[in-house]
This record gives C-alpha cells, sequence and structure tokens, in this order.
C-alpha cells in the first residue's frame, strides 16, 4: 500500500470538512476524489501534504505514519501536492521556478530539467521570462513540472483543470496518464468528473466533507442518480 488513509477528519473551527475518511492508493494507481465546491477535498489534500493538521485519524505513507511530519518532510519522502491555483512564483523566471522544485534534493536537477523543456517546448521558450507572461495552461504545466522536479512517489493534484479550455483539458489529462504509464501514482481531486473518471482506476466522491460513494469508474458512472446528488453530474 502506497497511501492509507484511515478515519481522516479535518476540522476548522466549527467546520467540519473531512468527516472520518478511508482511502488508499495503490502503487501505480490513479486514484480520484470528486464532488463540489465545499465538499472537502482540498482539505484532503491539505492534511495529507502536512499544511493542515488533521483532528483525528491515520495518515499511513510507504507504511509510515505521517502525522508527526512537517510538509517539507513529507515532500522529501515522496509525497507531491500542485495546489489548486497553481501558486507559482509569478515574479521569478520559469527557470527559477522549476528550481524551487528541487529545493530538498541535494543532487543537481539539470538533466530533468533539460526532459522538461522538451515535453514543454513553450516553457522552454519562456525560461528566463517571469512565470507571469505564460496562459493559464502554461502555468499549470510549470506546477506540474517543479512538483516532478521533487521526485514524487505519489503525485498529488489539486482541481488541475480549474479555468483551462476544454483543448487544454484533454492536454492536461494526456499528461497524468502519460505520467501514470511512467510509474507514477496519482491522487487527483476534482470537478471535471468525466475526465478524471475516464483516467482513474478508483474514485471516491465526497459530500460535504462524507465519502457518499466509493469504486471503481465503472461502478460510479453505473450510479448518475448518486453522482447527481452530489452535484457532479453536469460536469
Amino acid at each position: 500500500m502506497l497511501l492509507e488513509v484511515s478515519g481522516l477528519d479535518v476540522r476548522y473551527g466549527r467546520t467540519h470538512a473531512v468527516k472520518a475518511m478511508d482511502l488508499n492508493v495503490l502503487e501505480g494507481e490513479i486514484v480520484t476524489v470528486l464532488g463540489a465546491n465545499g465538499a472537502g477535498k482540498s482539505s484532503l489534500l491539505k492534511a495529507l501534504q502536512g499544511v493542515v493538521k488533521p483532528a483525528a485519524g491515520r495518515i499511513a505513507f510507504e507504511g509510515s505514519d505521517v502525522a508527526s511530519w512537517t510538509a517539507p518532510r513529507r515532500v522529501r519522502s515522496g509525497l507531491a501536492l500542485v495546489p489548486e491555483g497553481r501558486q507559482i512564483f509569478v515574479s521569478l523566471s520559469v527557470h527559477e521556478n522549476l528550481l524551487m522544485g528541487a529545493y530538498s534534493r541535494k543532487d543537481t536537477p539539470d538533466a530533468e530539467i533539460d526532459e522538461i523543456y522538451q515535453r514543454f517546448p513553450n516553457l522552454a521558450n519562456r525560461r528566463d521570462m517571469p512565470a507571469s507572461v505564460l496562459s493559464g495552461g502554461e502555468q499549470q504545466m510549470l506546477a506540474i513540472s517543479r512538483a516532478l522536479l521533487s521526485r514524487p512517489r505519489l503525485l498529488m493534484l489539486d482541481e488541475p483543470s480549474l479555468g483551462l479550455s476544454p483543448l487544454l483539458v484533454a492536454d492536461l489529462f494526456n499528461l497524468i496518464d502519460q505520467l501514470n504509464r511512467d510509474g507514477l501514482s496519482i491522487l487527483l481531486v476534482e470537478q471535471n468528473t468525466h475526465m478524471a473518471l475516464q483516467s482513474a482506476h478508483r474514485a471516491y466522491v465526497l459530500e460535504l466533507g462524507n465519502t457518499v460513494m466509493a469504486g471503481t469508474p465503472e461502478e460510479l458512472a453505473s450510479e448518475e442518480q448518486k453522482l447527481e446528488a452530489a452535484y457532479l453530474g453536469g460536469r
């Protein structure tokens, strides 16, 4: 088991964002967490990354209880998060943003950065420009590339398709599928139900912090009314 979450509770004062959630990710899987705004999806990822301290529950990564680990230690262990809204450093250059992704490494990431530039020529063409000049799709590719430079064992993506055109969404999910074929395990939080279920091996559906559905994409798709009840059917 790569990631095992049991009984996870996340609270913000009186707000109960995630309620007793159980979740696991096996080696080589794409697992997606679906739900409407406010369902608790981002809170789940923040707890896994160590940005938010859970009120209860256990988080085990590669068999180790990471509850007391800082966020940087979790990154070094192989947990990487691409946050909602990308959160790139717009005043830094594209190249400097990529270097930030390798901050926890002791070696030089030059070869991997070259591979990124080969995969994303638009980033290469703007390597010395501030990241603020990038389009939304290019910023998302930069954010994902930055996370990949930490050499994750599990890549967590928070709403990566948000704000992208349909064509760029298709490109994004092609990238996610390719990274998975290359051996990377992925935990994907999404509102784009259709695309997420096409890529995922398994899925969880959150509604107001509760897990209301879990199973394979085929199992979830066969219960369309439940998906609609969780405010997902029209996505």
